[in-house]
């Protein structure tokens, strides 16, 4: 009897769906970046249109993702002070993967989704 594990097509891709995983499995995340995806964001606008998230976890998701460098941050020396949010072509390239992701969801999701 062979015990040989059968491999599957995914398996030599584990580690890069792991590498992006970590980028964009956080809670919010993926949320941030489809806010994102259609331009440049503040702080503000990011908080309501992503949802109930906490502004001191919003905050730590845009610095993660700026540290992964997905995003980018640019300050404008106005008063009042203004910063701005927008995709790297990095974070352009997760774009078509967000769109698959819910693509997915609405296939499969649960109606009260």
């Amino acid at each position: 009897m062979n015990l040989t594990p059968v491999k599957s097509k995914l398996e030599p891709k584990v580690g890069c769906i792991a590498a992006t995983m970590q980028i964009i499995g956080n809670k919010w995340t993926a949320l941030i970046l489809r806010d994102l995806s259609s331009g440049s964001k503040r702080f503000c606008e990011l908080e309501k249109s992503v949802g109930s998230i906490n502004p001191r976890t919003l905050s730590q998701r845009l610095d993660d993702l700026e540290a992964e460098g997905v995003i980018t941050r640019q300050s404008f020396a106005e008063v009042p002070p203004r910063t701005e949010y927008s995709l790297t072509q990095k974070g352009k390239d997760l774009t078509p993967v967000l769109r698959q992701m819910a693509t997915w969801g609405t296939k499969y999701a649960k109606p009260d989704c």
